[in-house]
């Protein structure tokens, strides 16, 4: 007998699923607004007009951002358009995939086991985890082409993410320790609403455990982004994460429960982890933005007796009252103390303008993006008058076209060029300590370019 979905409740599963979807009403009345949706997830239809008055807009700034994107309903605005940096935070897509690497440690644990069940609970939790920080609705920064970022100081593993394209918007990264190889392909597809964005995930996640030698691979759920012009802004991530052992054919289901009324289901995460033969071995049950729990099931998804439900990961203290809501980890991968020897001048934590905005100096961030973004448009016509394409530094383009849901992905893969780079660093005597703040920040290939 199969087990229970999810998506239906019942069974075990303390989180039944509300057959109602989050409460809706469009901005009627409101000249110029007409047909935009405010989602409320903590309350009623009673109470939409009073969240719509709530945001981070201001009056003008509201007008001006609508006047120029309501053009682009309906479309894919991945990279059609210039943001306001307002709605920024201080941090690049290349510091956001880094942010999935808080909790590597479960990576270790993963590799650890014997248990080919029990590596999958401790690498769903690993994905799982990233969650947390996506609630977050702050805009990270779109990279340069040719921006990297790199880590080298937590958890015992090497970390280096690069822009690979900027049209369409990818990056790839990849990381490494004794435990485990991640390397990832990172590409979205978006759909605007106008007061909200649906986001596809595109790109291929694959992660290799060395002991055991099993390749992972991650099929994550789409986010929908609520209230972008009208309202708090909020994320939820409806619909199915799959992990696949592609070595033996187990796999990990949950299921992200949608907001419902009044909040209902919000955050809830519910599945199985299945061997190859579609049986459900271990229950998973949890919430995103607080923690996975794990049991062991029989062939209907029911506890087994004499077993009890546990803990495989719990979110890390957090900072109160944080401006951006950051984590300690984020504040990490934006610190210079924590910055390796030697940090590439392409380095994230350079950006002018994200450095700018990190001090709350929103003026200065508006001119030095406007700037980065007006040079890498000098550095694109150099580039194809000389008829060059451009070629990243740490990761080659390879001919490898994986099918997602949504769109077909071109990969690319990891050369091994930055462990070299990074192992001479390391075993040199003779690398000088500088004052890192004081590297411009230079991603660009081509020189003699319009500032």
């Amino acid at each position: 007998m199969a087990p229970k979905d999810p998506k239906q409740g019942g069974g075990f599963f303390a989180s039944i699923a509300s057959t109602f979807s989050a409460v809706t009403k469009s901005v009627n009345g409101l000249v110029g607004y007409e047909g935009l949706e405010v989602i409320n997830p903590d309350g009623g239809t009673d109470d939409v007009h009073e969240e719509a008055s709530k945001g981070r807009w201001k009056q003008e700034d509201r007008d001006g951002y609508w006047k120029v994107m309501q053009k682009y309903v309906g479309a894919d605005v991945t990279s059609m358009v210039t943001l306001p940096v307002l709605i920024f935070e201080p941090m690049t897509m290349l510091q956001k995939m880094a942010e999935l690497m808080e909790y590597s440690h479960l990576l270790d644990l993963a590799d650890e086991c014997e248990d080919p069940y029990m590596q999958l609970v401790y690498s769903a939790s690993f994905f799982i985890s990233v969650y947390y920080a996506f609630q977050r609705t702050w805009k990270p920064f779109n990279p340069i082409l040719g921006e990297t970022y790199e880590m080298v100081n937590h958890g015992g593993f090497t970390f280096v993410a690069e822009q690979v394209s900027h049209h369409p918007p990818m990056s790839a990264a990849h990381a490494e320790n004794e435990h485990f190889i991640y390397d990832i392909t990172s590409k979205v597809k978006t759909k605007f609403l106008g007061n909200s964005i649906d986001i596809y995930p595109v790109g291929r996640t694959r992660l290799t455990l060395k002991k055991s030698g099993v390749v992972l691979d991650l099929a994550p759920p789409p986010t929908k982004v609520n209230n972008l012009i009208f309202g708090r802004t909020w994320v939820d991530s409806p619909g199915d994460m799959v992990l696949t052992n592609l070595t033996t054919g187990d796999k990990v289901v949950l299921y992200f429960q949608p907001c419902g009324w009044f909040g209902a289901g919000r955050y809830e995460v519910d599945g199985y982890v299945y061997n190859s033969t579609e049986e459900p071995k271990i229950l998973m049950t949890g919430k995103w933005n607080e923690s996975m729990s794990y049991q062991p099931c029989d062939a209907e998804g029911e506890p087994l007796p004499g077993t009890e439900l546990k803990e495989s990961w719990k979110v890390a203290e957090v900072p109160e009252n944080d401006k951006f809501q950051y984590t300690y980890f984020a504040h990490k991968i934006n610190s210079f103390d924590t910055a390796p020897k030697k940090l590439l001048a392409s380095d994230s934590r350079l950006r002018p303008d994200r450095f700018a905005l990190e001090q709350g100096d929103i003026p200065k961030a508006g001119f030095e993006k406007s700037s980065l973004e007006e040079r890498q448009r000098a550095e694109k016509k150099n580039r194809e008058e000389k008829g060059h394409e451009f070629a990243p530094r740490w990761f080659d383009k390879t001919d490898e076209i994986c099918p997602t849901t949504w769109d077909d992905l071109q990969v690319y893969q990891y050369n091994g060029k930055y462990t070299e780079h990074r192992a001479a660093i390391d075993d040199s005597d003779s690398v000088e300590a500088i004052d890192v703040k004081s590297i411009e920040f230079n991603p660009w290939q081509y020189e003699n370019l319009a500032a």
